[in-house]
């Protein structure tokens, strides 16, 4: 019975992905769903997968290495979590995006682990849009500043921005949120150089996707969503 339920959550934010992205004036299809398996069990991904799921975000290290192991399948894992510096070398050799690149000092490190086995890593800077203090990541006035040194890292892309709202029960209180780092994303969006694609937009969760989306996010977290 869990599993069926499972299925229907996902059809259910399918379905509000594609309306949010219809009043965006956008499909649905440039919009990526990234399922956050947080404290799920293996069984649960594999649901997940078999609904045509393969983005899968976990934020805790450990937890994405057990997982990794345990499944074969293809699966594009990203990172969300504060990532610890010396967690890194652990998922460079496996993980697809890293979501949360929240200061230098961590982006150095993951250029550095990636260079060690001769890979680029992708990653998203984490722009703490809101200023609250519980959360992490670059000061929007800090992000063209980071940009530049970052393109002196050579085993890093930078694919984007992410951020997280303040949680509110009334997901219209996170619009501006979500306006100011659409704002700040175009207005750097043109900068393509060898380690800058901006490419991905990741904003919204359980409770602020379609707004989210509805600002021009073109990638989601939802995990509390798909499995209640």
């Amino acid at each position: 019975m869990f599993w069926m339920q499972v299925y229907e959550n996902i059809r259910i934010i399918r379905e509000k992905i594609e309306r949010a992205s219809v009043r965006s004036g956008r499909s649905a299809d440039d919009v990526t769903l990234v399922a956050v398996t947080k404290n799920q069990p293996v069984e649960a991904i594999m649901q997940l997968l078999e609904a045509g799921v393969i983005d899968l975000g976990e934020n805790r290290s450990q937890e994405l290495i057990s997982k990794k192991g345990a499944l074969e399948a293809r699966i594009n894992w990203h990172f969300i979590g504060h990532l610890q510096r010396n967690k890194v070398r652990y998922i460079i050799p496996f993980v697809y995006l890293i979501q949360s690149v929240d200061s230098m000092a961590l982006a150095r490190e993951i250029s550095a682990g990636a260079k060690r086995i001769n890979k680029v890593q992708d990653i998203l800077l984490e722009v703490n849009v809101s200023g609250e203090a519980t959360k992490h990541g670059f000061a929007p006035d800090e992000v063209v500043q980071a940009l530049n040194e970052l393109v002196l890292l050579g085993n890093v892309r930078v694919k984007g921005l992410m951020t997280m709202a303040p949680f509110v029960d009334d997901a219209e209180l996170t619009r501006p949120h979500f306006a100011k780092l659409k704002m700040l994303y175009d207005s750097i969006s043109s900068r393509q150089e060898r380690n800058i694609e901006m490419q991905y937009l990741s904003m919204g969760m359980s409770n602020d996707f379609e707004v989210a989306i509805e600002e021009g996010s073109n990638m989601v977290r939802i995990g509390t969503a798909i499995f209640i």
